[in-house]
């Protein structure tokens, strides 16, 4: 399963029991967590509990064997945003990470604009005035990042979780040369990464109009 979403395009981290998987949660920042029930060490259902008692709104999506309905009841309830019966088809796994992420980051469509940039987060591509830009695999990456999170500021070390997994290693360097490519493959889009200094990028659309 790690493998077909890291050929995807996600960045994936996978934790082994419940203790590891709150050690992880508490350091590091996620888009969303695919959550199986029957861990080695305690209930997953104790995640789920342990994540919305304090307040984090990382979108939950279980995926178990448990097929009752009191199971699907009991996980939605306690506050996960999906529940899913194994076996599931790796491609509908995918668009429902997709969807939870969107609306964790208040999209609805797959398809959005700024300025004369438009992404499509399903099939991974950016369109500037229509004319699909050629993006590497963490170009794409760093630019979904910025674009889903418009009008916030954006940390380097932020754009590194998001692009890499636990284990490896980018430099905020890297980070730096992603951006900068970046910026010259969007000019004239409208759409611009306006570095905020010592505390990392924000995507915005530019402001045309009249003094």
């Amino acid at each position: 399963m790690a493998a077909s979403l890291k050929h995807a395009g996600f960045a994936v981290d996978i934790a082994e029991n419940v203790a590891q998987a709150l050690h992880v949660l508490a350091g590091e920042n996620f888009d969303a967590l695919v959550l199986d029930l029957g861990l080695p060490d305690r209930d997953g259902y104790d995640i789920v509990r342990h994540l919305r008692h304090r307040g984090q709104p990382v979108p939950v999506l279980i995926l178990t064997a448990r097929d009752a309905v009191e199971d699907r009841v009991q996980g939605l309830d306690l506050g996960a945003d999906d529940y899913i019966v194994k076996p599931i088809a790796m491609a509908e796994l995918q668009a429902r990470l997709r969807a939870l992420i969107r609306r964790g980051f208040g999209t609805v469509s797959s398809r959005f604009s700024i300025g004369g940039l438009e992404l499509d987060t399903a099939g991974k591509r950016a369109f500037l005035m229509g004319q699909a830009l050629e993006l590497s695999g963490r170009e794409w990456g760093v630019l979904e990042y910025l674009a889903t999170h418009t009008r916030r500021i954006v940390s380097k070390e932020q754009l590194i979780q998001a692009i890499t997994g636990l284990g490896q290693e980018l430099s905020e360097n890297a980070i730096e040369a992603y951006v900068h490519r970046l910026r010259s493959k969007i000019e004239g889009s409208g759409t611009v990464i306006r570095t905020v200094r010592g505390l990392g990028y924000m995507l915005e659309k530019v402001d045309e109009s009249p003094l």
